[in-house]
């Protein structure tokens, strides 16, 4: 893979070695400059979970994707740049505390020297920076808190959130064993095709910025800055001059679901 052009896309042009200041910066920059979307899936193009697809889509065509894409991609940067790294399985919890199915989500466990960080580009509004992963420490991040605690379940952890570091609220639930890119294409065809999935049922584009956040949902546009957000709905036909100003995104195809 070229290197050098995936670390252009993220805006990236500091020293790089495999340690755990270059891991925080390139987290960071991903975040701040790749946005998570569905855009394919409300164009009527497949997604599939090779690494050639993934890559070519997100640093040639400057596209971004969701969790299976971003994090599978940035897997490829990080085992080019010399990280020990291994995909891993999550299920991500609903409204209601329930988490999903094995595969419904893909986050990196990232191994330097003698520890363990889990790096989580795929995952929209999350933390900014690698979190340590030590159990039932509360760590502060950009905007939030956030700890990883022991799930009953055997051999899995939860990692919570918090806006206050008192009350956590789960975000996933993930295993510690390997995981290979085909292992995640079933959940990866049920999301992009099922009228269940959150992701056929609204059109988003998001990304974090310096400040807050920025995103067009359906005919939304948000935008939070140091803590204030702000709202409004869009005409359909502004939605794609949007996506180019704020995401530098133009569609090859026109949404065969417009957003509502």
């Amino acid at each position: 893979m070229d290197v050098k052009k995936y670390l252009d896309r993220i805006n990236f042009h500091s020293e790089i070695k495999p340690d755990l200041e270059t891991l925080q910066l390139l987290h960071k920059n991903h975040l701040l400059n790749i946005p998570f979307e569905n855009l394919d899936i409300h164009s009527g193009r497949k997604i599939i979970l090779e690494k050639e697809k993934l890559l070519n889509k997100i640093v040639n065509e400057e596209r971004g994707g969701f969790c299976y894409e971003l994090n599978g991609a940035f897997y490829e940067l990080l085992i080019s740049i010399g990280y020990k790294v291994k995909r891993i399985s999550a299920g991500v919890a609903n409204k209601d505390g329930i988490f999903g199915s094995e595969f419904d989500h893909m986050a990196l466990l990232v191994k330097i020297d003698a520890e363990e960080y889990l790096a989580d580009v795929g995952f929209g509004d999350s933390f900014m920076l690698p979190l340590k992963f030590k159990l039932d420490e509360v760590q502060k991040d950009v905007w939030d808190f956030f700890k990883i605690s022991k799930s009953e379940d055997e051999g899995y952890y939860i990692l919570l959130r918090s806006s206050s570091a008192n009350e956590f609220i789960s975000q996933y639930k993930f295993g510690l064993k390997p995981r290979e890119p085909n292992e995640y294409q079933q959940m990866c065809d049920y999301h992009q095709t099922s009228p269940e999935s959150h992701f056929t049922q609204k059109i988003i584009c998001s990304k974090a910025t310096e400040t807050g956040r920025i995103s067009l949902s359906d005919l939304k546009l948000i935008i939070t800055g140091n803590g204030i957000k702000k709202q409004k709905k869009i005409a359909k036909q502004e939605f794609q001059k949007l996506l180019k100003k704020y995401f530098n995104i133009t569609l090859r195809s026109e949404l065969t679901v417009p957003p509502k």
